[in-house]
């Protein structure tokens, strides 16, 4: 009785532990940057932002698979640097903001790496959703401090935009097209934990 008891008591205490590692977390925008880079003409990078977007993570630390991701971006918030870009960006020629008016991402399965973790998920952008891989640098060991506990990482991602119905393009004359298909999403989070 007093074995099965101590069993008892050992299994909670472990089950205790375990569960202390799992906690929620939320991006702070203000300290974060979604960020993306396309070719223009075939001879630089076009950089550019989404300046509203909330995330939130479900972290496991003692079982990085049984972590959640989900992410929000607000598509009108697409910024260039360049008004005129900026507008075409969100009519129907592009992402048609108006009828699309957010991106999502939802992690279907995440595993460790050599330098991080992969987060697979579901992008949603213009109404179509392919599975895409989230390469994660991190995340950091949390800190404690007077704005909450946090803690950051770094993500990257290549797709094709025309796998999302981005098809608008221009051929230029002496081969090659204006609008490069390859699109790198660059991402900087600072999480805050959730209490």
């Amino acid at each position: 009785m007093i074995r099965r008891l101590l069993l008892t008591a050992t299994t909670l205490c472990f089950a205790g532990v375990s569960l202390s590692y799992a906690s929620t977390w939320t991006v702070d925008p203000v300290h974060s940057n979604l960020g993306f880079k396309v070719r223009h003409m075939m001879v630089s990078n076009v950089l550019g932002s989404f300046n509203k977007f909330d995330a939130k993570a479900d972290y496991n630390e003692d079982d990085i698979a049984k972590s959640k991701v989900e992410v929000t971006v607000d598509v009108g918030s697409i910024s260039t640097g360049n008004e005129k870009r900026d507008s075409d960006l969100k009519s129907a020629s592009y992402f048609d903001a108006m009828k699309y008016p957010t991106m999502t991402f939802v992690s279907k399965r995440i595993t460790k790496t050599s330098t991080g973790i992969d987060i697979v998920g579901d992008l949603t952008i213009h109404g179509i959703t392919k599975e895409i891989t989230l390469a994660v640098d991190g995340p950091t060991a949390p800190v404690k401090g007077p704005m909450g506990t946090r803690m950051g990482a770094s993500a990257t991602a290549k797709i094709d935009r025309r796998d999302f119905g981005l098809l608008t393009n221009m051929p230029l004359e002496g081969g090659g097209v204006v609008v490069g298909n390859d699109v790198y999403i660059m991402v900087e989070a600072e999480l805050v934990q959730q209490q």
